[in-house]
């Protein structure tokens, strides 16, 4: 099988993942559904999420596919820290956004909708998007780089990036004022880096 049909794949993923977190659907799957879409949609997104992936797994199981590197050791070493600290990321920024809440766990006992909150403490207080900072560390760290990795850590990354334009925008009409003062002041991705914006 062609690595076409994978990088294609794993894009198509990304664009099912962003559009089902849209307001827009969100805001039918509530017409349709009711109150039963605050109480269970977080957890039906994230299962079809994981299911929906498998797709990805099976094509790239049949694509051809040979290493273009692995790191030696030593060199080894700093990457596999590099791939620890970024897991440890993960979990301390999951912790900090309420694990349960964003597995859709939460959800399932609460009656009624709890007024978003933002967070700009612990790692959000050094990027926007913590958890996306960690996963792409994490994919490109891979000591071992085959043509087949490459092409899904690509999709991959491009998901990232586009879905947090889109998730900027979500939570620019959710905050307002707020969050555009966060924006101002906080990197999207990168620590220390803050793009300059031209005032007119």
């Amino acid at each position: 099988m062609n690595i076409f049909w994978l990088i294609i794949s794993v894009l198509l993923w990304g664009f099912i993942h962003s559009l089902l977190a849209s307001s827009s659907v969100k805001a039918l799957t509530q017409r349709v559904f009711g109150a039963a879409e605050r109480r269970y949609y977080r957890l039906v997104y994230n299962i079809f999420a994981c299911i929906s992936f498998l797709p990805v797994l099976v094509i790239t199981a049949f694509t051809s596919d040979h290493d273009l590197y692995t790191i030696p050791f030593p060199w080894v070493i700093p990457m596999l820290a590099g791939q620890l600290l970024a897991v440890v990321a993960l979990m301390v920024g999951f912790r900090q956004t309420d694990a349960w809440e964003f597995l859709g766990l939460r959800q399932l006992s609460r009656k009624e909708k709890q007024p978003m909150k933002l967070t700009d403490s612990g790692l959000y207080r050094y990027v926007r998007h913590p958890l996306y900072t960690a996963g792409i560390i994490f994919i490109w760290l891979m000591p071992i780089m085959t043509v087949n990795v490459l092409a899904i850590n690509l999709g991959l990354t491009v998901y990232v990036l586009v879905g947090a334009y889109f998730e900027e925008r979500k939570l620019r009409r959710e905050f307002g004022a707020q969050y555009a003062a966060y924006q101002a002041v906080t990197p999207m991705l990168i620590p220390g880096l803050r793009l300059r914006r031209n005032k007119k």
